[in-house]
């Protein structure tokens, strides 16, 4: 080697040297254990074993979905490209004409109410809540069944709510400011119009018909049943079971309808301007659904049946203690388990267990608020291995109390 690329070879040394500590010190930052903001912040965490319930932040989102969060941050895109292409997808999978994402089903009613109000009228979205001398409809009817809350999103928009229990009454109520007729499928059981009298009715007077079905997943074959039934909108959740994000919902139907729901959201001003949904939930949302869409549900339910058996056999053999596996027949429809005692037996009431399974190690939170003497749990948010916890933590407190 000639002494001037000796010369060479040896000037770059330090700084080979110095790109390589940093490219170690790199990784080495890269490789420090995450922030624990629950811990910091002195969060209560625990094992699911109730629901998907909103006060308990509903589901945990898969990697793909947080992966498809993360990768969104990262680039500017405009919001209505976005929601005209996830809307595509979304459309294409569950058999409408258009679909939106939306900030949680609530927003969807509200937006969807919005859109059969306004149709693709700019100066009545700008009217919005307030229809008197507008030359708007201004009338829903609902079941008296079905009035039990939900239905309230649906007067954000300036409606009123007009109650009715048989098709008689459905039929005297329909006036010239009937805007919608409004289903809640999870109360379908109990109504006296069915679903296919109610569609029927409504064509009959060519009114525009909306259904909520915000946790009525599973079966997954309930993403388009709805649609396919002939319902104009169709409203669900996202964070549930299909585990997208939970501030996220998704409105789907008619594709005029769509268009002018979201005149009334984000980023124009209209009524459900501060329902943001910004592109990483819409992006989450499109896979959750994707992936939900995909999955075994077979053999998932089989695993949902051998986590409850295991808990049953746990404690079914205490005395004083009964157990019988519960099917919901619409919202959350998954295995359940129900355990009741008598209290003659079991000196332990259901607010004592529910307390002492949450102020336990680690916290279980089940449904301890139905019926005295009563716990509910599902399985269905559990991660692998904690039903064998929840079944040994059940099983103590019961046989402690019937000592």
């Amino acid at each position: 080697m000639r002494r001037r690329d000796l010369l060479k070879g040896l000037s770059v040394l330090p700084v080979a040297g110095g790109v390589t500590g940093q490219v170690f010190a790199a990784n080495t930052a890269m490789a420090a254990p995450k922030r624990d903001l629950f811990k910091e912040l002195g969060l209560r965490t625990f094992i699911n074993a109730a629901g998907v319930y909103t006060s308990m932040t509903a589901s945990l989102m898969p990697q793909e979905v947080l992966d498809a969060i993360n990768t969104g941050a990262e680039e500017y895109v405009m919001l209505d490209d976005v929601q005209d292409k996830v809307g595509e997808k979304i459309a294409a999978i569950c058999h409408s004409e258009a679909a939106m994402v939306t900030a949680g089903c609530w927003s969807a009613l509200v937006l969807g109410m919005a859109g059969v109000l306004t149709g693709m009228d700019n100066k009545k979205v700008m009217q919005l809540p307030f229809l008197e001398g507008t030359g708007m409809k201004s009338e829903v009817i609902v079941q008296k069944t079905h009035a039990n809350g939900y239905h309230l999103a649906l007067t954000n928009a300036g409606v009123k709510i007009i109650v009715v229990e048989t098709r008689e009454e459905v039929e005297k109520a329909i006036n010239e400011k009937t805007a919608l007729m409004w289903f809640l499928n999870r109360e379908a059981p109990e109504g006296k119009i069915q679903h296919q009298e109610w569609l029927d009715i409504a064509k009959k007077h060519n009114l525009p018909t909306m259904i909520d079905i915000a946790a009525d997943v599973p079966p997954v074959e309930n993403l388009w049943k709805y649609n396919d039934m002939g319902f104009d909108l169709v409203c669900i959740s996202g964070g549930k079971a299909m585990r997208g994000p939970q501030s996220a919902g998704i409105l789907m139907g008619k594709k005029d309808l769509i268009a002018a729901a979201r005149l009334s959201a984000p980023p124009r001003s209209g009524i459900g301007r501060g329902q943001k949904v910004n592109k990483e939930e819409i992006l989450g949302m499109y896979v959750a659904l994707e992936k939900y869409v995909k999955h075994d549900h077979a053999r998932e339910w089989k695993m949902w049946e051998q986590k409850i058996a295991l808990i049953d056999n746990a404690i079914k053999s205490i005395a004083g203690v009964k157990t019988e596996i519960v099917l919901p027949p619409v919202a959350n429809h998954t295995p359940s388990l129900s355990i009741s005692w008598d209290d003659k037996k079991v000196k332990l009431t259901r607010d004592a267990l529910g307390e002492k399974l949450r102020k336990g190690t680690p916290s279980i939170e089940v449904i301890a608020w139905e019926t005295e003497n009563n716990i509910r749990l599902t399985v269905f948010m559990l991660k692998p291995g904690q039903e064998k916890i929840v079944a040994q933590r059940i099983k103590e407190e019961l046989t402690q109390a019937s000592a």
